[in-house]
């Protein structure tokens, strides 16, 4: 169920605080007086303690050996390598020295590495962090202003080895893929409008057979230059309405959602071990391949698709649905030039469900968007919020099992987008342009992707307070030990 929606539009971002939140100029950071869960709370203090641990003490010199080459191994290089998708390469102490300024008005702005999930608010545990911490960027930021130095040979870790950027992502824990789908070929024009290609591709299964990973990428590094976003639809017969629902959203859910988004940043989907997606024989996939020009031709451009299976004869507990939550209403999203605007939506939970991720789409002016949870009961919680989005890196935030919301019937979903079309937005073309909602690049829109797998009302009762036992038990187990007297 979807209910009524309201847009703000103002000449500043200071007009916006009435709505309890702040926009401010660098970042549009987001304010919101709300409480994070207590899990989160709890996670994000114990990372932060490690943090700390392993960071330099304060008078400690700040080598590339000891200190900072650790940090570019396990947050950079893995994009910052050769033939990788990164721009440069920062495996050595000269390549991190020579980019240094870059490096260091990156990280201090939190563009990269592309995590631009406000760590002030909501959920903090994630499957797929990629992050720095404020120790690690404290770290980064001290070695660079100290003078860049090298530090011992002996102090420098082990290169690292990582997997072949140019292959699958998720081959490396689940193997190579079952099936492997490509698009037609398309040739792009150098200079052209946007151009949305949409073909069919069959499946070619003759069985039914329960998917757990999805990965989608543009073929060879032309197609990452010109391919935006992809959709693909799953187009079968289900005679009896969506098969493997929870029973109490068959009434709710009448489509099998969307199989899989692929956009700037993303890998793919992976599914919970108690979930999945369905295919069954017969089937087709419909593409949607949105392109835009870069002033040279790319012929024969193809989108591929791989698919992972579960064993044959298993058949997970869930079927999990990927949901188009709109924000922006379309055509209603109106953005005069050098202003700019909120907009927000609301949608109630029609079954128990557990959210799995929280994936914000916008475009060049799109600056931040939050997901809340108003309960039955009334209380309201911020779930995540994405407070400095950037529209080249549509990251996936997947929650991590023991933080993923579980909502109960009845609970409102609140999104709200924040867009600046102003001279502040680094990312904005033209801040004395009319915007209004549109699927080219130079417009805009705004709408989460969000995975929803409904639960029956005694799996999700039982899945509560499960919870709730995981978190008390520390407690439980606490000893005290007795004063002396």
């Amino acid at each position: 169920m979807m209910l009524s929606r309201t847009t703000w539009k103002s000449r500043s971002p200071t007009s916006l605080r009435s709505s309890g939140r702040r926009l401010a100029s660098l970042g549009m950071t987001i304010v919101v007086g709300l409480a994070a869960p207590a899990g989160a709370q709890n996670s994000a203090t114990a990372k932060q303690q490690a943090a700390v641990a392993s960071a330099p003490a304060a008078d400690a010199p700040v080598t590339f050996t000891k200190n900072v080459a650790p940090i570019l191994q396990q947050k950079c290089q893995v994009c910052h390598q050769p033939n990788s998708i990164a721009p440069m390469s920062l495996l050595t102490y000269q390549d991190t020295k020579d980019y240094a300024d870059e490096i260091r008005e990156y990280v201090s702005n939190r563009v990269m590495p592309p995590w631009h999930i406000d760590r002030t608010v909501g959920i903090h545990d994630f499957k797929n962090d990629r992050g720095l911490s404020d120790e690690q960027i404290a770290t980064l930021v001290r070695w660079i202003d100290t003078g860049m130095p090298e530090g011992r040979r002996e102090d420098m870790p082990p290169p690292v080895k990582f997997p072949d950027p140019n292959q699958w992502q998720f081959a490396k824990t689940l193997g190579e893929p079952d099936l492997v789908l490509k698009s037609p070929p398309y040739t792009m024009a150098a200079h052209t409008q946007d151009k949305w290609f949409r073909p069919e591709t069959e499946t070619g299964l003759t069985e039914a057979r329960w998917v757990r990973a999805i990965e989608i990428r543009p073929i060879g590094p032309d197609g990452r230059k010109i391919v935006h976003h992809v959709l693909t639809m799953l187009e079968q017969k289900e005679d009896m309405g969506i098969m493997n629902l929870a029973s109490s959203a068959h009434d709710a859910q009448m489509t099998p959602g969307l199989f899989m988004e692929w956009s700037i940043g993303k890998t793919g989907e992976l599914y919970g071990a108690d979930a999945g997606k369905l295919m069954l024989p017969g089937s087709k996939i419909r593409w949607e391949v949105h392109m835009f020009a870069v002033g040279r031709e790319v012929p024969n451009q193809q989108v591929e698709m791989a698919i992972y299976f579960y064993p044959k004869g298993v058949v997970p507990k869930h079927r999990t649905v990927l949901r188009m939550f709109d924000v922006s209403r379309g055509s209603e999203l109106d953005i005069p030039p050098n202003s700019t605007a909120m907009t927000q939506n609301f949608y109630v939970m029609p079954a128990a469900a557990r959210i799995e991720n929280f994936q914000p789409h916008m475009h060049m002016r799109g600056k931040a968007m939050s997901m809340e949870a108003v309960y039955p009961d009334g209380k309201r919680e911020v779930l995540s919020s994405v407070n400095n989005f950037q529209w080249k890196w549509h990251v996936n935030y997947v929650y991590s099992e023991d933080a993923a919301p579980l909502l109960p019937k009845g609970t409102m979903l609140v999104f709200t987008a924040w867009h600046d079309n102003t001279a502040a937005n680094p990312n904005n073309p033209d801040p004395n342009q009319w915007v209004g909602w549109g699927d080219r690049t130079v417009d805009e829109m705004a709408h989460a992707w969000v995975d929803v797998t409904y639960l029956d009302q005694t799996e999700f009762d039982s899945l509560v307070e499960a919870r709730k036992a995981k978190k008390a038990a520390p407690k439980a187990d606490a000893r005290v030990t007795p004063s002396p007297k």
